[in-house]
């Protein structure tokens, strides 16, 4: 049976997108229906608070002060005023992106007299923005 094609413009409700990555595209518009387009079973997806927490960190991500951001801090803690220095914006600026990494989980602070030490949280966050920032180089 050949693919459909893409999914229409419709929107798919939740219970639909519980299909692999690859299957996606191959929807058959006004139907839950997969068909037969992949000869694999489609891949379990995690729950979908995990795919909402997944998207909240991307977004978190998703500026380029806070891609430099965190590239700054996959070398080692900083604090505002070297963050400043190295990126070249102002310190309300690099002060407003600091809070949305850090309600998104990305960054931590830990106060150091008067100042506050940011640090990432983990690596696979500095791995998730230096592999986009070399696919955006390739392309």
């Amino acid at each position: 049976m050949a693919c459909p094609g893409p999914i229409g413009a419709r929107p798919i409700a939740w219970e639909e997108a519980h299909v692999s990555v690859a299957d996606a595209g191959h929807l058959h518009p006004g139907t839950a229906d997969h068909g037969a387009c992949s000869e694999t079973a489609p891949a379990p997806l995690p729950p979908k608070e995990t795919l909402t927490a997944a998207g909240e960190i991307l977004r978190a991500l998703a500026a380029p002060v806070r891609i430099a951001i965190v590239l700054q801090l996959r070398e080692s803690q900083r604090c505002v005023h070297e963050l400043v220095a190295a990126l070249g914006v102002t310190q309300p600026l690099i002060s407003q992106h600091l809070r949305v990494l850090k309600a998104a989980g990305v960054v931590h602070g830990e106060r150091n007299g008067r100042e506050v030490m940011y640090r990432l949280v983990d690596d696979h966050l500095a791995h998730i923005v230096v592999d986009a920032v070399a696919h955006a180089e390739e392309a």
